[in-house]
Order: structure tokens, then sequence, then C-alpha cells
């Protein structure tokens, strides 16, 4: 399949291939597979993330044994590891010098 290029912002969880305002977090190259992947992988973050709010609220469950916080944060690392696989050099730099990976073989 043909690579094309995506524009992704982790903060919003856009991914497009169209450059527009500052959705431009990440630069990727992907085939159309490897993006239905990448935007399960940031759906799945998003659906922990409403699960661990409303853990939140409730006061007799601990947040830091909460399998909510720990699927949004494997979510988080497979979506970042995804942008390095994909990604141009400069996103690759950039998530090197977040650290997010550094558990992860690069």
């Amino acid at each position: 399949m043909e690579k094309k290029k995506f524009y992704v912002n982790m903060g919003t969880q856009e991914v497009s291939q169209i450059k527009y305002g500052n959705n431009q977090d990440f630069i990727i190259h992907a085939t159309e597979e490897e993006v239905i992947l990448l935007r399960e992988k940031l759906n799945d973050m998003d659906q922990a993330n409403t699960r661990a709010f409303f853990r939140a609220h409730v006061p007799i469950m601990s947040y830091h044994n909460d399998k909510s916080n720990d699927d949004y944060d494997g979510g988080m690392t497979g979506a970042y590891q995804m942008l390095y696989d994909l990604g141009d050099e400069e996103a690759k730099e950039h998530i090197e010098s977040m650290g997010i990976l550094s558990d992860r073989h690069l």
C-alpha cells in the first residue's frame, strides 16, 4: 500500500492529511491501515480517559491502582511508538527528547 503524509496532534488526537492550524505536532508517513490502527489507539486512550474521569469521582477507589489509568498510559505509549515508527526525522527526534519510550526499543 502507498504511504501518505499525515499530520498528527496528540493534544486534540487529530490525524489529518490536511495541515490546518496547529495540527502538525508530528508528521508521519503511513498507509490507510496504519492510520486506522493509530486512530484506534487514540480512541482507546479517549475511552480510558473517560473511565478514569468517572473513577476519580468515586472516593473509595484508589487512583494509583486503577486499570483505566494503566490503559491510558499503555495507549499513549503505543501511540507514541507508532508515531516514532512512522514519523519523519523531526518527529523521531522530538519523541526521543521526550523520553516517553525510554524503556522500549526504538
